[in-house]
């Protein structure tokens, strides 16, 4: 069920996760500062981003007022809530600090709300537009496709939420030996599928619209994505035997049984969703190796968008 792993800078990041999560639990001064910026208790957020970082932006969202910290909302950084809609906070998610919907939407929000922003480089334009920012530098990435980046924001933004002590927090602090383990376990042979379906509830909604991005973004291939329990409402229509059917946790009841019936294979496990993401990174990385495809550098893909002026 597994594949040769070849040596490139995005297989390098994956591999690297395990230890990078670590880092960021352990680190206490990170974790108070992630709290300081992205908790916000009571206030009414918005978390913005484009790409990856808008899919994190839902995830972030959810998770937050799922923790009882107040009303949460996300949105592309091209499509923003009506200029009606006031927030609190505004929380943009940049890796390259660089990308010109996310500058103008910082633009837009100064001086109506306080604005923050996550990077991975310091010293980029979006630090001028911003009151306070959050800098994970050694989750920065080579790769065009992002990996590390997003899933130790997630990683640190979770923990942030959770309570001291909590069972959230010892979930958490088991997160990168579980991640180790998953790395080393077989993933499905794509030489079988040339459509990908990636499902999630809840926070991994976000998770399984990431997974299907990597696919397209690494291996130019077919990928979807939809909350869980939507599939079976048209979507699995298309489905058929060459067709991988990825869950997230939790799967619905009955879910896997009718996507089986309809000749497709279901892929799902009891892991944390986070660590399940990781193991569609590997799938992209592995099918992208299989049609002949460098996963370091996409096609028509660059690592920032900046967009000419006019």
């Amino acid at each position: 069920m597994g594949q040769d792993r070849g040596g490139s800078f995005t297989e390098s990041e994956i591999d690297s996760q395990p230890a990078l999560w670590q880092s960021m639990l352990a680190d206490r001064e990170r974790v108070s500062r992630a709290r300081e910026l992205l908790v916000a208790p009571g206030e009414r957020v918005l978390f913005i981003g484009c790409g990856t970082s808008a899919f994190m932006a839902q995830s972030l969202a959810i998770l937050r007022e799922e923790a009882g910290l107040g009303e949460s909302h996300w949105a592309y950084g091209s499509e923003l809530p009506p200029a009606s809609r006031s927030y609190d906070r505004v929380i943009a998610l940049t890796r390259s600090g660089t990308t010109t919907e996310i500058l103008e939407a910082l633009s837009r929000f100064r001086g109506l709300a306080r604005t923050v922003a996550v990077c991975a480089v310091p010293g980029m334009p979006v630090e001028d537009l911003c009151d306070d920012v959050l800098v994970l530098e050694e989750a920065d990435e080579q790769s065009v496709v992002q990996t590390r980046f997003p899933t130790s924001l997630l990683v640190l933004a979770r923990a942030a939420f959770a309570g001291e002590g909590d069972e959230v927090s010892r979930r958490l602090a088991e997160l990168p030996g579980e991640l180790e383990a998953a790395l080393s376990s077989p993933i499905p042979n794509v030489a079988l599928f040339d459509h990908y379906v990636y499902l999630g509830r809840g926070w991994a909604q976000g998770l399984a619209t990431e997974a299907a991005l990597k696919i397209r973004e690494a291996a130019q291939a077919w990928a979807e994505s939809y909350p869980s329990l939507d599939y079976r409402h048209g979507p699995i229509a298309v489905a058929g035997e060459r067709t991988l059917v990825f869950i997230f946790d939790p799967v619905p009841e009955g879910l896997v049984s009718d996507v089986e019936a309809v000749g497709a294979t279901v892929w799902s496990s009891s892991e944390d969703p986070l660590v399940q993401l990781v193991c569609a990174q590997r799938i992209a990385v592995a099918l992208a190796r299989h049609r002949g495809l460098d996963p370091d550098h996409p096609r028509h893909l660059t690592r920032s968008i900046i967009l000419a002026e006019g």
